[in-house]
């Protein structure tokens, strides 16, 4: 079994990107600080996880590991979560591998992440690019409000510092939101947020992709 890191995770934001958004995203590669990066410096994008610390899915995973009945439809997709380690995407996100697990167990709650992430991208933490990004992968389903909201806080953070995020990507197991942080207007509620779906099959296929 592999040991764990978190390149899956920046394998699947990158593989998502490319394939919603397009050729913009296909030449980033995985590095460090930030963790998506184009090599010629004109966008970079950080990848991190936003959960609540107290909710603990991969009980669910260790119950079918047990031995409890397990759809047929559903086999081989239990089959994948247990020999890869990880199941985001799969069984509408459900459980959580084993390899995966530190990954989500040490995620922040969603607006302490993102002041976490825009204090040091603010101190020029992840060096010099012409664009920064942040995608943020979402265990919970977020409403259209809540996502909203989350633009606005990022917003007033970053609304003095030099160094600040132009995007920030909210992904979903079943929809990946693309937010424009330069013109948020709390005032007249004005933000512009494009939200996509992601099918099921999608799901499996970045998952797949990005092992």
């Amino acid at each position: 079994m592999r040991k764990f890191d978190t390149c899956f995770f920046e394998r699947y934001a990158q593989i998502c990107l490319e394939t919603i958004l397009g050729e913009k995203y296909a030449g980033l590669v995985n590095e460090d600080r930030p963790d998506l990066q184009m090599p010629d410096k004109s966008i970079g994008i950080e990848v991190t996880r936003a959960m609540e610390p107290t909710k603990d899915v991969a009980k669910a995973l260790l119950k079918e590991m047990a031995g409890l009945t397990v759809e047929e439809k559903d086999k081989e997709e239990i089959g994948q979560i247990l020999s890869s380690g990880y199941g985001y995407g799969l069984q509408d996100g459900r459980y959580i591998g084993s390899l995966e697990y530190d990954y989500w167990r040490l995620a922040q709650p969603l607006r302490r992440i993102i002041e976490s992430k825009i204090s040091k991208v603010g101190a020029g933490f992840y060096g010099d690019f012409q664009e920064y990004g942040l995608y943020i992968f979402c265990k919970d389903n977020l409403s259209e409000e809540e996502v909203i909201l989350a633009m606005e806080y990022a917003s007033d953070l970053q609304r003095n510092l030099d160094i600040k995020y132009s995007t920030i990507y909210l992904s979903l197991i079943d929809r990946l939101y693309v937010c424009d942080l330069s013109d948020v207007n709390r005032v007249l509620r004005k933000t512009d947020c494009t939200s996509y779906d992601i099918s099921r099959k999608m799901c499996k296929e970045f998952f797949i992709k990005a092992l």
